[in-house]
């Protein structure tokens, strides 16, 4: 039976792991734009902003990544014929990361909302008073407050992203854990345990500091009302 010391110097488990948090942080990024670009449009005047945005939510919200992720291989890369690179690695790997920001901004989005309905109404019928236009109310007012009264909810969405980085492994990402694990399963299946162990520790260490530091920001930043 192999031991960890043989694993993980036959194998690159870190560098699996880095894949994961590099897809997380990439994906994060755009879905924290994303996310702000819709909560915006959810509470805009227009009605069909409104109807945009919830339409996105409901369809990323409700559909399961592993069907965004195939699509993004099947669907925009080889029908489509939509690439980010000629590399192979280098393309999928921005595929998972788009594929990913989709699916997260819902999330992002309807964290978000949650922040807003801490706002009180008072505050943008006051900005619209002092003749503030919606985009400035909510730049100025709305969202910082919206963003410290959502950190929890933030972090735990940023917590999914990083389990789901996993899913990579259907937008054909080869370097990525659950690829790596299942390679290691295939050839070391006497060491099935061990494996699980491995990468459910590497999780856990990755997970628990975002866990503690959300939960830090969020009672540091709370507003007091």
């Amino acid at each position: 039976m192999s031991s960890i010391h043989e694993l993980l110097t036959q194998y690159d488990v870190l560098g699996a792991f880095a894949v994961n948090v590099e897809l997380t942080v990439f994906a994060g990024l755009l879905a924290t734009v994303l996310g702000i670009i819709l909560v915006i449009m959810r509470i805009s005047p227009i009605s069909s902003l409104r109807a945009v945005a919830g339409g996105y939510v409901e369809l990323f919200k409700n559909m399961p990544l592993t069907i965004i992720m195939v699509f993004m291989v099947l669907g925009v890369y080889a029908q489509l014929k939509l690439s980010f690179s000629d590399n192979f690695d280098v393309n999928f790997f921005w595929l998972a990361v788009t594929g990913l920001g989709l699916y997260t901004a819902a999330f992002v989005c309807e964290a978000l909302r949650s922040g807003i309905n801490t706002v009180p109404l008072g505050q943008a019928e006051a900005a619209r008073a002092l003749g503030l236009g919606f985009t400035q109310t909510a730049r100025q007012i709305i969202l910082p407050q919206a963003f410290r009264g959502s950190v929890a909810p933030l972090g735990n969405t940023l917590i999914a992203l990083l389990k789901n980085s996993t899913v990579a492994a259907a937008a054909s990402v080869a370097t990525e854990t659950s690829s790596l694990m299942s390679e290691m399963i295939e050839f070391h299946a006497d060491a099935i345990v061990t494996i699980f162990l491995i990468f459910a520790i590497g999780y856990v260490i990755l997970i628990i500091p975002i866990g503690m530091i959300t939960t830090y920001l969020s009672n540091k930043l709370a507003v007091r009302r």
